[in-house]
């Protein structure tokens, strides 16, 4: 789709009622109030990539229930504007709010994060939300040779976050940022097809086109992922980086986030399994496929978002 447009949720005749939502607890009977401690957590993502975070985010919270939103319908986030993905973003969130009642929401997609972040938390100041950033300041402070790489999609290293946050380490470390364009989309396109020659090529390409990696001095012995989708290509990209170069990706750090706000706000689940509901605006087997083969804990089957 050429541009995006704010999607409310599905349109009822009266003021809604409380009732049951599939990960337990009551949905909300307004889209802007919070869940309680048995509500799901919401996640969303433009695609599959953000099925990382939630695998960190499971391991963290094993009580709690997810709610995992792949927006792959109107994907990808990284190659369109601001606007296309501020809209985006509050749709999702709107969704999330008055159909499971979440009690949070991470921002599981840089591109969204740097986008909308600001806006959600304008808009939504009783809902506690977490985004993701790529890791600059860890890989700052642990770099021995003080270069280090970044790779993302263009949405998220040309925006106006993320270079305020570049120039304010700037005197810690050199970093070189390589824009990845198309290489979140291979990466979703493989989880059906198997086929990942186009992924390891694009990965050969922009890492090359970085310069050199290792631990001598003016090379770089850093690479931090600024796309949550890189993380399933974490073992090509440490083959062509080489052993010695540390790769930073945000999952655990966004996991230990979550916990605290929880915990702070006195809102962690009771004891028991956590349960994930999936749901997308793209295909539900791409997402069914893309759970099986990288979470290791059990989901429902997916369900289609029409907006």
């Amino acid at each position: 789709m050429s541009s995006a447009e704010p999607n409310s949720p599905e349109r009822r005749a009266g003021p809604p009622q409380a009732s049951e939502h599939p990960l337990g607890g009551q949905r909300s009977t307004r889209s802007d109030q919070r869940g309680g401690p048995s509500s799901p957590v919401g996640v969303f993502d433009s695609s599959i990539g953000g099925l990382s975070v939630l695998q960190a985010l499971q391991a963290a919270l094993p009580s709690e229930h997810f709610v995992y939103l792949d927006d792959a319908g109107y994907a990808p986030y990284g190659e369109r504007g601001e606007a296309y993905v501020i809209d985006r973003a509050r749709a999702i969130t709107r969704y999330l709010r008055s159909e499971y009642g979440i009690k949070a929401l991470v921002i599981a997609c840089n591109t969204a994060t740097m986008a909308a972040v600001a806006a959600l938390r304008a808009e939504h100041p009783d809902l506690s939300i977490v985004g993701v950033e790529p890791g600059l300041k860890p890989a700052a402070a642990t770099s021995q040779t003080k270069r280090v790489g970044v790779i993302g999609t263009r949405g998220t290293v040309t925006s106006a976050k993320f270079n305020a946050l570049q120039r304010s380490l700037q005197d810690q470390a050199e970093f070189i940022v390589q824009p990845c364009d198309g290489l979140a989309d291979a990466i979703s396109r493989s989880v059906m097809s198997q086929d990942e020659s186009k992924t390891i090529a694009l990965c050969t390409q922009y890492i090359s086109a970085m310069g050199a990696f290792g631990s001598k001095p003016g090379e770089i012995d850093t690479l931090v992922l600024g796309c949550t989708h890189y993380i399933f290509v974490q073992g090509v990209l440490q083959e062509l980086v080489g052993q010695q170069v540390q790769i930073l990706s945000t999952g655990e750090p966004v996991a230990r986030r979550t916990r605290q706000l929880l915990t702070a706000a006195n809102m962690l689940a009771p004891a028991g399994p956590g349960r994930v509901q999936l749901v997308t605006t793209g295909e539900t087997a791409v997402l069914q496929s893309a759970a099986r083969r990288w979470l290791d804990f059990q989901t429902e089957d997916a369900t289609h978002w029409t907006t």
